[in-house]
């Protein structure tokens, strides 16, 4: 029999916030985290604006040595992770941890590290290579410590599918889930790739806006858009089995009702021009959600500022939704958070699961030019009071990968 999955804790640290209540905040009051690259100096570059995690010590999270152990990526991951899981008040007591699992994709995983330790390989030789290079690199570090920090003893794997790995991750926690392989599965995406290497491989490709003026670089479906700007941190879901997490008197945030996933299989970073693997993604989960397309109140959607993607995603909903796309209210919430590449997801998740309970749906912030290829009803500038009881959340990965996942709003049969 398949088991019903809900939504028990949230946890996020993000560049308008570094927790759920803060990063809400930033969403509700328009509030743009891009600014000035600081963690390097982007003298000779072309590109100088991302959206970091501000104020951010990480020897007030961790001790020095552990701080000095876990990759930018990894710690951004344990913190949400941390938040999630005390939201959720799951303990070894009211929980078996041998049935809790973690998921925690990354896109890109330890850049930072990678650039450093191989630097000193070029300077000093092999032998001043750190031992905890490996260890600190590899894109399943964030998983893997969250784990060992929380106890989870269940399945823990990473997903790596670029900018679609914490939605991909959300789904198939939700589907272990469902499908009784565990109780509870901490879920969700962590990147950081604002580093030299990252700026400049990404700005070479033609992916990243070069413009100098923060309120007007990551512009989704806005006509003069021209790339997006690289934001880091972590969005992390608790999963967990509805009888489970009644069982213990928990706080119900939301139900995941659907999930569908495809691939383009057409280019490594372009999507297919009329959003057709998009679209598939969309019609699966709404079709596994058991609803229609005129029951989605919101759609969270990739929308990263690039000419293709917006106009693609555009064509995709349309697709997906027929003439439902004329009504359903869709933002893309990077205007406020640059696009978080691998945990893109995870934090956008959490922005359609705050959506729900508050009533509240996030505008398209800094939209000025109308595009006639870009026509939904993008909720522009400013977030709109109304009830949402089930929203979808899209994230697209280069290599053609598509996710689409469905939240809806908690009722007892």
């Amino acid at each position: 029999m398949e088991r019903r999955v809900v939504i028990t804790g949230i946890g996020a640290i993000t560049p308008i916030g570094n927790n759920v209540k803060e990063f809400w905040e930033g969403i509700k009051t328009s509030k743009c985290g891009i600014d000035k690259i600081t963690l390097f100096d982007t003298n000779g570059y072309k590109v100088n604006l991302a959206a970091e995690v501000k104020n951010y010590n990480p020897e007030e999270y961790f001790d020095r040595k552990q701080a000095k152990r876990l990759e930018r990526f990894t710690q951004f991951g344990v913190i949400a992770a941390r938040e999630a899981f005390e939201d959720s008040g799951i303990t070894k007591e009211n929980t078996d941890m041998e049935k809790v699992g973690v998921i925690v994709g990354s896109g890109i995983g330890g850049l930072r590290t990678i650039e450093l330790e191989n630097q000193k390989l070029q300077e000093k030789g092999p032998d001043r290579v750190s031992p905890m290079y490996i260890p600190m690199a590899i894109s399943n570090m964030a998983a893997g410590n969250i784990a060992i920090e929380l106890g989870a003893k269940g399945e823990s794997e990473a997903i790596v599918t670029a900018c679609a790995s914490a939605t991909h991750a959300i789904g198939q926690s939700y589907r272990m889930i469902k499908h009784g392989y565990e109780d509870v599965i901490i879920a969700g995406g962590a990147e950081s790739s604002i580093t030299p290497s990252g700026i400049a491989g990404f700005t070479n490709m033609k992916a990243l806006s070069t413009t100098q003026d923060k309120n007007r670089a990551s512009i989704p479906f806005d006509k003069e858009r021209n790339g997006f700007v690289m934001g880091e941190g972590a969005g992390i879901l608790i999963l967990e089995e509805l009888e489970h997490a009644k069982k213990r008197n928990a706080k119900i945030y939301a139900e995941i009702i659907g999930y569908g996933a495809t691939s383009d299989s057409y280019h490594i970073t372009s999507p297919l021009p009329n959003g057709e693997g998009g679209a598939k993604a969309m019609i699966k989960a709404i079709k596994d959600a058991n609803i229609k397309p005129e029951q989605i109140d919101y759609i969270n959607v990739h929308g990263t500022s690039t000419p293709l993607n917006d106009s693609c995603e555009t064509a995709a909903i349309k697709t997906a939704l027929g003439a439902s796309s004329k009504t359903v209210k869709v933002s893309s919430t990077k205007g406020n958070t640059g696009h978080l590449l691998g945990a893109a997801g995870g934090v956008e998740a959490v922005a359609c699961i705050k959506a729900i309970e508050n009533s509240y749906i996030p505008p398209t912030i800094n939209y000025k030019v109308p595009d006639e290829e870009c026509d939904l009803n993008i909720v522009p500038n400013k977030g709109i009071e109304t009830q949402v009881n089930i929203a979808m959340s899209n994230s697209l990965g280069f290599g053609g990968h598509n996710s689409s996942i469905i939240f809806k709003k908690y009722e007892e049969d």
